[in-house]
């Protein structure tokens, strides 16, 4: 019987003890197996193994059937954005803390995987954004981000002015410390943290949460997935400030900017258990009541 997946590649979080551990047993179980592997350049020094192949994380989506990601979330999230542009499907192995992306226990790998690796699997595709800066009409930077982008001052407790267009409208204009605007994947992430909705991952919508608004009547608001979300900020602000995207890529912003927050052509792929529900993630992860009979 030929199999669903062929090549593989494994994706580590580097100088990570555990992922170390766990990237290592997953490549002596694969390797056995007679699959092809791949594995990501960080991490290759940490094998014990001989005549491995190293690639970049784009090669592993350009040559890969399956990538295995082993870290928390916010590694996850890293290799998620340059999976997101080829047709891969992505599974977690959880070496971080909450592991809302990760479905994999490093402590129990062998059994769920061998079931993935013989089609006992579902998959979803989850929508990514992309956010935009312009200055004077033209585009100085872009980034992708899978949980979020963020507007915010470059320093802590800095308020900044800025007005908010969905679709060409004209929706309001804020003094706060900044806005997020999250995907249904980081509704659990930051924007939850904020007080923002959790939004199940199959919905096509956005939440836009203002960050510590100067009024008492700005609310989370949740629009359709398709809009074009535009930010354009004062010209009385400071210089220094930023837009985040998933936390890790930064994106310069002067006053007078405009920011484009939209839907990214790109998805990603990501690879469950058969028996994977997102309700269960939620309650293990968030310690929600279980049912009373």
């Amino acid at each position: 019987m030929s199999k669903l997946y062929k090549t593989i590649g494994l994706i580590g979080k580097p100088n990570h003890k555990g992922a170390g551990v766990t990237i290592n047993t997953l490549y002596q179980f694969l390797t056995t197996q007679g699959y092809q592997i791949l594995v990501e350049n960080s991490v290759a020094s940490s094998l014990e193994f001989d005549d491995i192949t190293i690639c970049s994380v784009t090669e592993i989506g350009e040559q890969a059937d399956l990538a295995i990601v082993v870290g928390g979330d916010g590694y996850m999230l890293g290799a998620a954005r340059v999976l997101s542009c080829y047709n891969i499907g992505v599974l977690g192995v959880n070496r971080g803390n909450l592991g809302f992306l990760t479905d994999l226990s490093p402590d129990d790998i062998n059994e769920p995987l061998t079931k993935i690796l013989a089609g006992e699997s579902r998959s979803e595709q989850r929508f990514i954004i992309e956010a935009e800066v312009y200055r004077h009409g033209k585009l100085k930077s872009s980034n992708s981000a899978v949980n979020e982008a963020v507007l915010h001052a470059g320093k802590v407790a800095s308020m900044i002015e800025f007005e908010v267009y969905i679709d060409g409208s004209f929706m309001f204009s804020q003094r706060s410390d900044g806005l997020i605007v999250s995907t249904p994947t980081g509704s659990t992430a930051y924007s939850m943290s904020a007080g923002g909705p959790i939004l199940t991952p199959n919905l096509n919508a956005l939440s836009l949460v203002p960050m510590f608004p100067h009024t008492l009547t700005s609310r989370p608001i949740v629009v359709d997935g398709n809009s074009e979300i535009k930010l354009v900020l004062a010209n009385e602000n400071y210089e220094n400030l930023q837009v985040s995207c998933d936390g890790h890529v930064i994106l310069a912003v002067m006053p007078g900017d405009e920011v484009i927050i939209k839907k990214s052509k790109n998805t990603l792929r990501l690879v469950h258990p058969l028996d994977h529900s997102y309700f269960n993630v939620l309650r293990n992860k968030l310690s929600w009541g279980h049912k009373l009979y």
